[in-house]
């Protein structure tokens, strides 16, 4: 695997002029990274969500968002795209994938897009190093394995915001 560097960024999401290798210290307080999550939607309201392969350091086998750091120099859209471009083989661009929501968090500014997708889960190219499987869900599936531990939690804050914009984004899930 090779090194990961992320940008520095103030506390006001600007980058700083430092950067941090991943693993190796840690940011200070008032420094954060950037990080990005993508909720995969389809037509009908469902969710792809995938489950962290093993080997991960970070949540292994857990299911998750699909997401991860940004790398130095890269902005939060071209983060996302990478992402989901790496870890599913899923192809997006401006006209796709849309941004949802900033949350600042502990160390970090976490960019929420999302991009509607209808594709068969078999249809899907899986990076094994990052990701184990995955599978379509409904919201209410989704909210009870949320619920129950099954999914990570990321904090009530988290998810009540994202699902506050993904409904403005395509109108109430059923």
């Amino acid at each position: 695997m090779s090194v990961e560097i992320w940008d520095i960024l103030n506390s006001k999401a600007v980058p700083t002029g430092k950067t941090v290798v991943r693993g190796q210290g840690f940011l200070k307080p008032g420094e954060y990274h950037l990080v990005v999550h993508i909720w995969i939607i389809s037509s009908v309201g469902k969710f792809l969500i995938q489950r962290r392969s093993d080997e991960r350091k970070l949540m292994p086998g857990e299911w998750a968002a699909t997401g991860g750091s940004a790398i130095s120099g890269e902005t939060s859209f071209e983060a996302a795209k990478r992402e989901l471009s790496e870890e599913l083989g899923i192809r997006s661009n401006k006209h796709n994938l849309f941004k949802l929501i900033r949350l600042k968090r502990k160390n970090s500014f976490l960019d929420v897009w999302v991009i509607t997708v209808d594709l068969p889960s078999e249809k899907l190219v899986l990076q094994k190093s990052e990701v184990k499987e995955v599978k379509w869900v409904t919201k209410d599936t989704l909210l009870q394995m949320i619920e129950n531990g099954e999914y990570h939690n990321y904090g009530d804050e988290y998810f009540d915001n994202v699902f506050e914009k993904l409904d403005d984004y395509r109108g109430t899930f059923v």
